[in-house]
């Protein structure tokens, strides 16, 4: 039997992965260029695996147009899947398995970049002497040695960001349900929530987007922050409200902010926008802001962290034609 897979939302580095993936696995790959969605969900009909990305539309509508076309697995190619309704796709006896780990240090290496880059205003750097202008009025920055970071969410790619942070010599707090062995090692300090947000100089959040960390930074968090905090999101825009997090950065309480991710990014990731008018208000807002650096949701793209994304989604993809269990099964 050919073991086929539709895979959606396909760029041309996502093929080039897949395809050298693929000759471990010999699978039959199909590549589409439209994101999942209810209005594209028919590409997907006689096909039993599909794989979705993280903003794709995975939800009780598309579900049920899966089951209906004979579709038994859903194979994300992300560790995210709060797009997925998990839900629906048990009730209709679909599969979903995602790719757990793949590279956290590319996400924790890219945060700590965002990190350099706010404090000591590089990209504005370059701007400015690009027009020949070399004048270091406005970039004075501060030293990380003996600062105090705050790690919210200490799985891999927290444990990371706290391993690259301890090195620069920093005072590192987490907070997390869950206390991770290698953090305490380093020294780190698991404290509540109140108290990392009250002490911590800069702020990263690589918590998991669940109901419990919706909007986890609100206005409440934030007022409770340390006055001149940096905050940076490289996990799931729905962890900060955004309006909460603007009126930070107006009244000063925030002096950097990097975003990699963005609450109502679905509509722009990955595609080319620069023709259009931009409808979103709240980015427009943001994007007026010296201090903020907003990228487009790329900090697991490295070629270490998309080879391993491809391998493993066809690891998981062999394993469900091999009715084995692949481990990654949510």
């Amino acid at each position: 039997m050919s073991m086929k897979l539709a895979v959606f939302n396909t760029h041309s580095y996502d093929k080039a992965f897949f395809e050298q993936a693929n000759n471990g696995f010999g699978l039959d790959i199909s590549f589409f260029e439209p994101r999942l969605t209810v209005e594209t969900v028919k590409l997907a009909e006689k096909y039993p695996a599909v794989c979705a990305f993280v903003n794709d539309v995975v939800d009780r509508e598309v579900i049920e147009q899966l089951a209906k076309g004979d579709t038994k697995l859903i194979a994300l190619r992300s560790a995210g899947y709060n797009n997925v309704d998990l839900a629906a796709a048990k009730q209709y006896d679909i599969n979903v398995a995602n790719v757990p780990a793949y590279s956290p240090e590319s996400v924790a290496e890219y945060t700590v970049g965002m990190m350099l880059t706010l404090n000591r205003k590089i990209h504005r750097a370059y701007n400015r002497v690009k027009e020949s202008n070399f004048a270091l009025n406005g970039f004075i920055g501060f030293d990380f040695h003996n600062r105090t970071v705050g790690v919210i969410g200490t799985g891999r790619i927290g444990t990371a960001v706290v391993k690259i942070m301890h090195g620069m010599g920093c005072r590192v707090l987490a907070y997390d349900p869950v206390q991770n062995e290698a953090c305490l090692e380093l020294g780190v300090n698991y404290v509540g929530l109140p108290e990392l947000l009250a002490e911590s100089d800069v702020i990263t959040l690589h918590c998991p987007m669940t109901e419990d960390n919706y909007h986890i930074i609100d206005e409440k968090a934030v007022k409770a922050m340390k006055d001149g905090v940096m905050l940076l999101n490289t996990s799931r825009g729905g962890l900060i409200d955004t309006d909460a997090v603007i009126a930070g950065l107006k009244s000063g309480k925030i002096s950097n902010l990097g975003l990699d991710v963005y609450e109502n990014e679905k509509p722009l990731l990955y595609d080319d926008h620069s023709n259009e008018l931009l409808l979103d208000d709240v980015l427009g807002r943001l994007l007026t802001f010296p201090n903020v650096l907003i990228t487009g949701h790329q900090g697991f793209f490295t070629e270490d962290a998309l080879s391993a994304i491809a391998s493993t989604t066809l690891y998981n993809v062999k394993c469900f034609y091999e009715n084995k269990t692949s481990g990654n099964e949510l």
